[in-house]
């Protein structure tokens, strides 16, 4: 039987959870003080300043939601939507899909813009989209689209958005702090990502910002919000100014300690530097994918650095592949989702997994392996 007090030691390149920097894991270690202590105080107000930078934002609600990336993605739209709002969704791959569920819970009208899986988002089809339907609420999509490796244009979709009187929500679970993301200078309203990805933390903690915009029509709001514990008329009196600071739920002391570590080792290495990092060595781990005769599925222009989707023979067994890299490798990698099941494997390259170690180490116990 396995000894469950002991887990293995993998290295983890799927798409999320990615490898957690041992400053984290030692941080969450340290002793447990009251949510409400002035330590702690301290702590959540450098949190939302360290959050701030990673944005790029002077938001003033900026801060991490005690729960996964799905539960800031609810508070987006719990928040935001009440009921008969029409919402247009930009769907490139699964979490688009999620994003059009959150709409329909919360009441909304959901208009479905579909493009095919593994390309970007085109700005000028919302632009088409949002001229042929009156009095649309709120434009959403996925910046970094997980299931698939597309990277789209999130400057210029909030553009055309605004251009309509919409409000943008923005999926950047996997984009932030491994791809361009400037949430002021592109103007994105609501925007929720998650800890476990290219911050090198642990998975259960959601970053989101909102914009003033965003905040008017929240404070706006004819109906209360559907959820108790995100509706943000009740969280701002928790996350806001430390002198006013109420009781609201008892915050993950220890996860928030691994959250602000994760935090000063980016701000350590500095965002544009972090940025570069992923770039450099998704391009080491493309040109080793081809000198054995692998591919990948998008456009070079429209890729994810961080998130490499993997074409592969169809004769290939694809999940015993998989099997034998975690067994005898120790080394993680994604499958496919949706229409990409069984045709290509997702390889992530996500903070601390983002190294030259991890990417020689996937190339050659593939080459292993493939016949």
């Amino acid at each position: 039987m396995t000894n469950l007090s002991y887990p293995p030691k993998r290295v983890l390149m799927g798409p999320g959870p990615s490898d957690v920097h041992s400053r984290v894991l030692q941080a969450m270690a340290r002793p447990t003080v009251g949510h409400l202590d002035p330590y702690f105080v301290e702590l959540m107000d450098d949190t939302k300043r360290l959050l701030k930078y990673a944005f790029k934002t002077d938001n003033e609600l900026t801060f991490p939601v005690s729960a996964p990336g799905s539960a800031g993605m609810e508070t987006c739209f719990a928040n935001l939507i009440e009921q008969g709002d029409k919402v247009i969704v930009l769907q490139n791959g699964v979490f688009g899909g999620r994003m059009k569920e959150n709409v329909v819970r919360m009441g909304g009208e959901c208009i479905l813009q579909e493009t095919p899986w593994g390309e970007a988002v085109q700005p000028s089809a919302l632009e088409e989209l949002l001229n042929d339907h009156d009095d649309v609420k709120i434009v959403a999509f996925v910046h970094a689209e997980t299931s698939t490796g597309a990277l789209s244009d999130a400057q210029a979709l909030s553009k055309v958005a605004h251009k309509f009187g919409c409000l943008v929500i923005v999926d950047t679970v996997t984009s932030l702090a491994g791809s361009e993301l400037l949430v002021d200078e592109w103007e994105l309203d609501a925007v929720y990502s998650g800890s476990q990805k290219c911050l090198s933390c642990t998975p259960g903690i959601s970053p989101v910002t909102f914009s003033q915009r965003a905040i008017n029509k929240i404070k706006s709001r004819k109906t209360p919000c559907q959820s108790w514990f995100l509706d943000l008329n009740l969280v701002m009196g928790y996350w806001g100014e430390a002198s006013k600071r109420s009781y609201h739920h008892t915050a993950p002391v220890n996860a928030l300690y691994g959250f602000h570590e994760s935090l000063v080792m980016l701000h350590e290495e500095g965002l544009e530097n972090s940025w570069k990092r992923h770039i450099e060595m998704h391009e080491k781990l493309i040109a080793g994918l081809e000198s054995i005769g692998l591919k990948a599925l998008v456009k070079k222009q429209d890729r994810i650095p961080q998130l490499n989707a993997v074409l592969f023979d169809s004769a290939i067994d694809e999940a015993a592949i998989r099997t034998k890299l975690l067994n005898q490798y120790d080394l993680e990698i994604g499958a496919g989702l949706g229409p990409f099941a069984g045709k290509i494997w997702r390889i992530g390259l996500m903070g601390t997994s983002a190294s030259l170690s991890n990417v020689n180490h996937c190339i050659n116990s593939l080459k292993s392996l493939l016949p």
